[in-house]
């Protein structure tokens, strides 16, 4: 099974970043990448997904907002080559965002109908392949020495030639956040689940009574990362919950289908995931960029500085 197609969905207006957002799309913020420099994150995400094997995107976006983005990303292509004429990181930069826009599509989420409904509005880019769907609101960042968080989703998805989802053990009082999950792990393969139940964002009695997970650590669950790889299947049963429903339309419930009726598996990722709409997100996410990158040292001392200057006036 061969995944070439990713989707990143955008759609969402980033209510929890106002009023930020309400000036420019929240995957157009700005971070410094783990090569020293600045883009938006919409870009950072891209590169994740290009650097893993990936040959098209189709990113799921508000009503308008392609338009944004396309100008947004054609601007910056153009000061590039403009304003740094024979600057050689300039150039590959260019280079990259040119491969952005002719690889690159966008579909509308006319109206925000929930986070299941916004992956259908991909079905007809997909066309009835194997995708890589992941989220326009999180950076994902490997451990050191690792294959890119995606690259490793995509190979085990390739070998097993089914829907994978990446998962990280998270600790109890975070589950509230995100999808989680329970399973048995795979014999022959470490942190490998096939996935049994999953709940949307659910209790902490609920987790303990329900999604327990064997070999875990007392008080972890298996949470979603934000990244999946799924068959063209889910769409049928994304269409089917459309239509039975008046509510918006959630993926979990969906998944929960999927993991019903065909091998459908669960990889703890090597990498952490950071989400920006959350309070400090991008700060957090700047951090980790920094401390995997080329600028590890000059982070590592800045935030040394900081916490010295901070004990400082407190003392």
């Amino acid at each position: 099974m061969k995944i070439k197609k990713a989707v990143i969905t955008a759609a969402a207006r980033g209510e929890r970043l106002y009023p930020v957002a309400d000036t420019i799309q929240k995957a157009m913020l700005p971070a410094i990448d783990v090569d020293g420099l600045y883009k938006p994150v919409l870009q950072i995400i891209v590169e994740e997904a290009f650097s893993s094997g990936i040959e098209e995107i189709c990113v799921v976006c508000a009503p308008g907002d392609e338009e944004r983005y396309s100008k947004a990303f054609a601007s910056l292509r153009d000061n590039l080559v403009n304003s740094f004429k024979g600057v050689e990181w300039a150039k590959n930069e260019a280079e990259k965002i040119d491969q952005f826009l002719s690889r690159t599509q966008f579909v509308e989420q006319k109206e925000p109908l929930g986070y299941g409904h916004a992956v259908y509005c991909a079905k007809e880019f997909v066309n009835d392949e194997p995708f890589l769907l992941l989220l326009g609101d999180y950076l994902y960042i490997s451990e050191l020495s690792q294959k890119r968080c995606a690259a490793q989703l995509i190979e085990l998805a390739s070998q097993e030639e089914c829907s994978v989802s990446a998962v990280n053990p998270t600790i109890e009082h975070q589950i509230g956040r995100y999808g989680t999950l329970t399973g048995k792990q795979l014999p022959s393969r470490s942190g490998v689940y096939q996935i049994e139940k999953l709940i949307e964002k659910p209790s902490l009695s609920v987790a303990e009574l329900e999604l327990q997970t064997p070999g875990l650590r007392i008080g972890y669950y298996l949470c979603f990362f934000g990244m999946h790889v799924f068959t063209p299947s889910v769409f049928a049963i994304l269409e089917k919950h459309i239509a039975e429903k008046g509510a918006p339309t959630l993926l979990t419930p969906a998944l929960q289908e999927l993991a019903d009726t065909e091998k459908y598996l669960a990889l703890e990722v090597k990498g952490r995931r950071y989400d920006l709409s959350r309070k400090h997100g991008l700060l957090r996410a700047q951090i980790a960029l920094g401390l995997a990158g080329d600028a590890h040292g000059e982070t590592l001392s800045t935030l040394v500085e900081l916490l010295a200057e901070a004990n400082s006036r407190n003392s």
